[in-house]
């Protein structure tokens, strides 16, 4: 007897038999068993699923000797004949070689004689997809009133290729992917019928490549039993197929990841020279991590995993976080896609698995922020120590939570006389420094650089008083709203928090200037900006403005006058804001 495939061995001779498509066989054996048969069908789903096994299934149903039923004899003529495709009344018709409208008028013309011997005429068209536009309309008057002994089934692949027209007239039916167990449960039927001893991790991976498949599950199956004779194992598989395998991957993510990137690509070497393709490492690659992300997601079942819970590496699962994880499963994604335009596709993968030894060190955005939202409630805690730099000495203190503000109701009465704003003479360094965000000036030394000196805050209260007691109470009103005041290069520069006192003390600059004066002893020029970022028209990225509502305080952007068409970016400093020297075409808003 000639060698028969397994899959056309193993094809369903009856409902029963049909695994997987409990929807598809219910519906379709009430419909027989109460008479309701519909003049055409619309099976679609993947491959190698039983789209054209059902159909002949139904033509026995319909046509079975013994009468109408659910469960056709298998054993008259007419049976026999569906099974081995010689009947007369049953016509298959391969969509994707019949193509054109003259095909399409042929089976018009055959419409019209009743069969020979059965009590349908059938046809079943597989990929019709694959049909003309003009086939498909000149099938439409046929399919929607056939005469009463005409069944059409049509099976596709690519239903969203079939025209809406063609399925309006047809009932439908989804075939869907096997489930892993029920493909396991087949191999082991197939393995004993051949009288093949397979091992329970052979007919998994099997039953996993096949992907839902049962034809692709067979002829995997038939290509493994041909070199292993009559024991069917893992080793076995990935000896003859040049797989990288699990555990080959493993050890290369694990050097790499230990910071070993030497013993890595020794691990990817010694597979390109066992004759494992590129393409297979990256695809083996990506299923590793899938395992581990999944897995590091909790779960835990293995048709799910991929492989036994009891291969899975636990250290490296708690080694990388599941965002790490993700990164490097789209890495290897990425690079698979890529792979067909690179110079080398070894080079590439060399090049992937040297990377992944900075995958500890990779965080995303949120990660991030997440971390320096604990990096500031440490410092408001008093649980972070704050180092900062001077020179040639390193001051350490800790930063304590800041006290809640207390509105107290403004007073009438004459400001006294304010410090000096510049530091006439360094002071030395005291045992122990004011608490705060700046050190000040004044402990600085003349080897020291000195950064630009901060007006005291409190300046301000002095600032708005004298500028009232000079006649401009609107004026003072308007500095109510100043969030940050400092001094640099002999000008006083002020933050306001709003557009309308801004234009305020822009007016009222003179009176501003004269109260400096006053203040100080020397003459300051006062520049105002705005934080009013609508008013501005200036671009805030989410990054930085998460950024700012962390640590508080506002964000610098200088720009030279000199040049409008570039900037740079200070830092995030408190008490500071968007400034310009005001010399250019941004004198408009800022001033």
């Amino acid at each position: 007897m000639a060698y028969e495939v397994t899959a056309t061995r193993k094809r369903p001779q009856n409902f029963e038999t049909l695994v997987g498509q409990e929807f598809v066989v219910s519906t379709l054996e009430n419909a027989i068993r109460e008479g309701r048969i519909a003049h055409a069908y619309l099976f679609s789903g993947p491959r190698g699923v039983g789209k054209t096994s059902s159909a002949r299934l139904l033509a026995k149903a319909l046509n079975c000797e013994e009468g109408l039923s659910a469960h056709p004899c298998g054993h008259c003529s007419s049976c026999r004949e569906i099974a081995e495709g010689t009947s007369t009344d049953v016509i298959e018709i391969d969509g994707a070689s019949n193509t054109s409208v003259n095909d399409i008028r042929a089976i018009k013309e055959e419409v019209l004689f009743p069969p020979q011997s059965s009590r349908y005429k059938i046809y079943i068209i597989d990929e019709v997809h694959m049909l003309s536009t003009s086939a498909f309309n000149a099938l439409l008057k046929t399919i929607e009133e056939p005469p009463e002994y005409i069944i059409f089934i049509f099976a596709t692949t690519e239903l969203q290729k079939v025209p809406a027209t063609i399925r309006s007239r047809c009932q439908q039916f989804r075939f869907q992917l096997i489930s892993q167990d029920l493909i396991m449960k087949c191999l082991r039927s197939a393995a004993e019928d051949l009288g093949i001893t397979a091992d329970e991790d052979a007919l998994f991976w099997i039953s996993k490549e096949a992907t839902g498949s049962m034809r692709d599950a067979y002829t995997l199956f038939d290509q493994v039993a041909a070199f292993s004779g009559d024991h069917m194992t893992l080793d076995k598989i990935r000896e003859n197929l040049n797989l990288a395998g699990f555990s080959a991957i493993d050890r290369i993510v694990s050097a790499s990841v230990a910071g070993d990137s030497g013993t890595a690509l020794g691990e990817l070497s010694s597979l390109f020279d066992a004759g494992v393709s590129a393409e297979r490492i990256i695809k083996d690659g990506a299923e590793y991590f899938r395992t581990l992300m999944l897995y590091k997601s909790g779960i835990r079942r293995p048709d799910l995993l991929g492989t036994a819970e009891a291969d899975i590496p636990k250290d490296t699962v708690e080694l990388l976080s599941k965002e790490q994880l993700e990164a490097a499963l789209k890495a290897f994604i990425t690079l698979y896609r890529d792979i067909r335009y690179t110079l080398s596709p070894r080079f590439e993968v060399e090049l992937l698995v040297s990377r992944l030894a900075a995958l500890r060190n990779l965080t995303t955005p949120e990660g991030l922020v997440g971390k320096l939202e604990k990096m500031r409630e440490g410092i408001i805690e008093g649980k972070v120590v704050v180092q900062k730099k001077t020179a040639d000495r390193v001051i350490e203190r800790t930063v304590p939570a800041p006290e809640p503000a207390v509105t107290a109701a403004p007073k009438e009465e004459t400001a006294t006389p304010a410090e000096p704003v510049v530091a006439e003479a360094a002071m030395p360094v005291p045992d122990e420094i004011p608490a705060g965000n700046d050190i000040p000036d004044a402990y600085l030394t003349e080897e020291e650089e000195q950064p630009p000196l901060v007006i005291n805050m409190g300046v301000l209260q002095a600032l708005r008083d004298r500028v009232k007691e000079n006649g401009d109470a609107r004026i003072s009103r308007a500095l109510e709203s100043v969030t940050a005041l400092r001094e640099e290069n002999g000008t006083a520069f002020f933050s306001v928090g709003s557009q309308l006192n801004f234009n305020t003390l822009r007016e009222g600059k003179e009176s501003v200037e004269r109260a400096l004066e006053e203040l100080s002893g020397r003459h300051l020029a006062a520049r105002f900006s705005t934080t009013d970022r609508k008013e501005n028209n200036i671009d805030i990225s989410q990054e930085m403005q998460t950024l700012k509502n962390i640590f508080g305080g506002n964000i610098v952007i200088r720009a030279d006058a000199r040049d409008k068409e570039e900037s740079k970016f200070n830092g995030i400093q408190p008490g500071r804001t968007f400034e310009t020297d005001g010399l250019d075409r941004g004198q408009d808003e800022f001033s």
